[in-house]
């Protein structure tokens, strides 16, 4: 045999899966330093901070406190108040996103003149920036020229302008109308792409068996829709929690603090009052608790996905 048909012979026999893992390694090296840089640091050193009494009303006495920030975040009553309200505003607007986005899927699902018409004017709300959604239904409510008090007057529902984000029992409605309007396009896409993936023999086989429309709907789509569920539910509960938008361009936690959530009090915390230690800590809790809930869901759905 040949020299040249022995080296073929070994570099054939070579085992080249610890060569390829250094290769990865060594591409994937200024990936890994820049997340590291942008990402891991800011999160680890933000912690870090949570332990410190640090206000930048005085920069230079931060005492380290370890835990009492969060001794303290927990100790007060407008903390439980704004994670109340925060728990509220995530039922309603999941609940409600969820609701609509499925109705919108099952509509698209079907095939009927203008359907792309109506795909492509459904993605315009996801497409809008969130404080141009904001700045939007801040004027949509304004009391003294908003288009819904000119729609209401003129349907003679009522009888003169209301200021509207003004209204205690109303506001936290008002908001939540304007998140579930920005954020259903995106569940929609996310269901709608789950119903594709239902194989149509399914439903020819249970309409042979006799059942009826709802019936396939119960036994066939609602089953088949868990992982988009458990995806819509996951991603809108995250944002609703984190939401800080809307709450700062139509109230800023008003009025009476009506809308004052978790997200709110964070940036109170740690821009109006420059506490940043506890502005930390209170970004934490949000942080712990919004994973928490998103491995539940997966958990609960894991069996199904």
């Amino acid at each position: 045999m040949s020299n040249k048909s022995k080296g073929l012979r070994r570099l054939i026999g070579t085992p080249v899966s610890a060569y390829d893992q250094k290769s990865a390694m060594l591409f994937l090296a200024p990936m890994m330093v820049i997340l590291t840089a942008v990402a891991v640091f800011p999160i680890l050193y933000s912690f870090w901070i949570s332990l410190f009494d640090l206000k930048l009303t005085r920069p230079h006495r931060a005492p380290f406190v370890w835990f009492d920030n969060y001794v303290h975040i927990f100790q007060d009553q407008m903390f439980w108040d704004s994670v109340g309200r925060s728990t509220s505003f995530t039922l309603m607007s999941v609940t409600a996103i969820m609701l609509i986005a499925m109705l919108m899927a099952l509509l698209l699902n079907q095939d009927f003149r203008g359907r792309r018409i109506l795909s492509a004017i459904l993605l315009i709300p996801w497409a809008i920036p969130y404080v141009a959604n904001g700045l939007m239904w801040k004027w949509i409510y304004d009391s003294g020229y908003g288009a819904l008090n000119g729609l209401l007057f003129q349907l003679g529902l009522i009888d003169k302008y209301l200021v509207m984000l003004g209204d205690v029992d109303k506001t936290m409605l008002l908001i939540t109308n304007s998140f579930v309007w920005k954020e259903v396009p995106l569940a929609t896409i996310l269901l709608l792409v789950t119903l594709k993936s239902i194989r149509a023999d399914l439903y020819s086989a249970a309409k042979v068996d006799g059942a009826n429309v709802w019936q396939r709907f119960i036994h066939i789509t609602l089953p088949a829709l868990t992982p988009g569920f458990a995806l819509v539910m996951i991603y809108e509960t995250m944002m609703a929690i984190r939401h800080f938008d809307l709450f700062f361009i139509l109230t800023e936690g008003g009025p009476a603090d009506a809308s004052h959530v978790v997200a709110w009090q964070v940036y109170v915390e740690t821009f109006r009052k420059l506490a940043f230690g506890t502005g930390a800590a209170l970004a934490y809790i949000m942080a712990i608790v919004t994973f928490t809930l998103a491995f539940f869901i997966i958990r609960s759905t894991s069996h199904k996905l």
